[in-house]
């Protein structure tokens, strides 16, 4: 029995959907019972910040699919860190096997954000004792569907990494590589990189766009400056504001460019392109308010 957590999230609900189609025997936890009834499968309510509703959650369970929410503008330590170290302990109380865990590419102790929190939770989870692998993605082609951060309120896209390229990588192909990995045999274990096929330019990816969308998606550059002077008028704080200003100057080197084969190597097919991407995703795309 699988337990998936972030059931509802851009990569939970193709796993979900992937391990209904297989047949595979599985369980999500949902925070909101109204969402878990929409995923129509077996699904438990339970929270990452309630420990006390995951040894329940996790009852019969042998491999945990371990994912949740990103950083956020706190202060101190990232809370994905309290709540997967929680989800971990639970996990090795309720004697699970196995877990995958969805990390973030160049997760390195002292990152910024989730680079840091993400390395924090690997060594953590490493030092369980439990089989674990680790899938660290490239972006999400999904970020282009919320419009969150990727676009501007008139619908420009935001672009803050000069000509360097970003080798995007669809959810779908996520959960593909985390359904291999979680019915697999036991054993298999280490860390994956996950990335699409090619890395593609914000302007590209604004000319791919602009022919889904059927009119022209303006692209403004902004410098990493400009880029933390935005979140600040959004109400973020500095530290948050200076820490994804320095992520977008570090993008700018060209550090998500690289690709690899994996999705090949665990799914059994080829990454999906960011045009098909366009053409599964049809109407679903930011549109300007």
């Amino acid at each position: 029995m699988i337990l998936v957590t972030g059931a509802t999230g851009s990569i939970g609900t193709h796993l979900v959907r992937l391990l209904l189609d297989c047949g595979i025997p599985f369980r999500a936890m949902v925070r909101d019972e109204a969402k878990g009834k929409a995923l129509g499968c077996d699904f438990v309510v339970g929270d990452f910040d309630d420990p006390a509703s995951l040894g329940p959650a996790l009852k019969g369970v042998d491999r945990l699919f371990l994912n949740a929410g990103g950083a956020e503008p706190v202060d101190g330590e990232q809370p994905m860190i309290r709540q997967q170290r929680a989800a971990i302990d639970a996990a090795r109380a309720a004697g699970v096997s196995r877990v995958v865990k969805i990390s973030v590419w160049h997760a390195h102790r002292g990152g910024r954000l989730a680079e840091g929190a993400h390395w924090e939770i690997e060594e953590y989870l490493k030092a369980s004792g439990l089989s674990c692998s680790i899938l660290q993605p490239s972006g999400f082609m999904q970020n282009f569907v919320t419009g969150a951060g990727t676009f501007t309120a008139d619908g420009k896209l935001i672009g803050a990494y000069g000509d360097a390229g970003v080798s995007y990588v669809d959810c779908y192909d996520i959960a593909a590589c985390a359904a291999a990995l979680l019915t697999g045999p036991d054993g298999e274990g280490g860390t994956y990189v996950v990335t699409g096929p090619r890395a593609l330019t914000q302007a590209e990816i604004a000319q791919q766009l602009s022919t889904t969308l059927g009119r022209t998606v303006e692209q403004i550059d902004l410098t990493p400056e400009e880029l933390a002077a935005a979140l600040r008028a959004q109400g973020l704080p500095d530290h948050f504001a200076e820490d994804v200003a320095e992520l977008s100057r570090q993008v700018a080197t060209g550090r998500l460019e690289p690709t690899t084969t994996v999705v090949r190597e665990l799914s059994g097919r080829e990454p999906r392109t960011f045009a098909q991407f366009l053409a599964a995703n049809s109407g679903q795309f930011f549109q300007s308010s």
